[in-house]
């Protein structure tokens, strides 16, 4: 497997500092106000999730998208149409708790909100994607050092070679998130991410 860095890997650039003593509500509210940028070191010991909202008539195709890419693609859940709430988050809103926003039309990259209810639209259907954030704590407590929590910086994440299965639609290649990870320690890494398959799980690839 090889891969193209994805992302830019740059420093969080708020003036508040996270705290894993947050609670998830605390944190929804704080990113409701405007606090930005990358969720890692954030409400210790509770499940992350990742947002996907597409139109209902491409939700199929999502959805099956999800089913047949379960690693890289891990649903929590999936809203009725329109709708900007999810079981798994008792008051939240879906357009405005979370830190940021990629709003995407016809396949280009049009904003980045903090607040998507100018984007929200009636029939959109949210997907909620478990995210790798939340198995940082198994490592942590395992001794595995978290380098990006501690340099204030995103996780790395690299477009590899290889293929999703395609689903309608939708294809594309498998985005992995990247740690450095002590060789002593990857063995508890591997057994930690491995337990919650629900956030992604294991690694693809060890390196």
């Amino acid at each position: 497997m090889t891969g193209v860095q994805s992302t830019e890997d740059r420093p969080v650039t708020t003036t508040e500092q996270r705290s894993p003593d947050w609670s998830p509500r605390t944190a929804r509210a704080r990113f409701r106000a405007g606090l930005a940028g990358p969720t890692a070191g954030v409400a210790a010991g509770h499940t992350q999730a990742n947002l996907i909202a597409v139109p209902a008539d491409w939700a199929y195709d999502m959805l099956l998208f999800c089913q047949r890419n379960p690693k890289p693609c891990p649903v929590l859940d999936v809203t009725d149409a329109g709708s900007p709430t999810t079981v798994l988050a008792e008051g939240a809103d879906l357009r405005t708790d979370l830190p940021r926003y990629r709003v995407w039309q016809d396949g280009e990259l049009v904003d980045e909100p903090t607040d998507a209810r100018a984007f929200w639209r009636d029939d959109l259907v949210a997907f909620l994607i478990g995210c790798s954030f939340t198995f940082e704590w198994g490592l942590a407590r395992a001794g595995v050092p978290i380098r990006h929590v501690e340099e204030g910086r995103n996780v790395p994440m690299y477009l590899t070679d290889r293929p999703c299965r395609p689903a309608g639609r939708l294809s594309g290649p498998m985005v992995v998130s990247m740690r450095p990870v002590p060789p002593g320690r990857l063995g508890a890494a591997i057994k930690e991410s491995s337990l919650l398959p629900a956030v992604h799980g294991g690694p693809v690839h060890c390196g």
